[in-house]
């Protein structure tokens, strides 16, 4: 048993309470699609191709192992999603986020922001290059970290659609013992947040595949932060 073993496991994950609504919702005058059709939207012109290679934002080359992500996005009946603005932002090599709010003492990559977008296609696919995060403390209890991750954002068609959710890498031992993946009540919703390798997306001689597919509604819906 390793001291990590020893450890009673995190309680799921609750949410940070600075983050929830301070104020009851506002009931809306107007029709509420008029909302979502005059609010943000995003398509072809905002998003430049370059934004999917996060390894290529800067002058430098990013340190860590470099992977590819792919996969589609679909509905429940496995159509595919076109156009979606899919987001990704995540820790660097080392475990820390390009963000004044990290306060893990992990050096920080001047070459790597971490942060990019791009739309899926007419298949519904979209694919990033970027490096494996690293694992990092949580809450500055050096015994529990959290395991490597990648987060996601998908906008839908309207601002107010957008859900947010994480994928995983396979075999990953911090995993069980992660409390925002013990906040998943399915284990085999869970299972669904796990990338799985495909040598299919290797880039010969310089990047790892990894293959993660994203479903937006129904029986086999993946799990985002709304769904608690």
């Amino acid at each position: 048993m390793t001291p990590l073993d020893a450890l009673p496991p995190p309680p799921p994950y609750q949410g940070i309470p600075q983050r929830r609504p301070q104020q009851p919702p506002l009931s809306l005058l107007c029709d509420p699609d008029a909302v979502e059709l005059t609010g943000p939207v995003f398509g072809p012109a905002d998003v430049d191709p370059g934004d999917a290679d996060l390894t290529r934002r800067h002058p430098g080359e990013p340190i860590g192992e470099r992977i590819t992500v792919a996969g589609r996005v679909t509905d429940r009946r496995g159509r595919p999603v076109r156009g979606q603005l899919v987001e990704l932002w995540q820790a660097n090599a080392a475990g820390r986020y390009a963000h004044p709010d990290d306060r893990h003492p992990a050096p920080l990559d001047p070459n790597f922001t971490g942060a990019g977008r791009c739309l899926t296609d007419g298949e519904g696919r979209y694919r990033f290059v970027t490096i494996r995060p690293g694992a990092y403390p949580l809450d500055g209890r050096s015994a529990v970290w959290r395991p490597a991750h990648l987060h996601f954002s998908l906008f839908g068609t309207a601002f107010a659609q957008r859900l947010v959710t994480q994928m995983y890498f396979p075999g990953d031992p911090l995993l069980a013992h992660d409390s925002i993946a013990r906040a998943v009540p399915e284990p085999a919703a869970l299972d669904r947040l796990i990338g799985a390798y495909d040598p299919a997306l290797n880039v010969p001689g310089h990047a790892l595949g990894y293959r993660w597919d994203v479903v937006l509604d129904g029986p086999a819906a993946t799990w985002t932060e709304g769904s608690r």
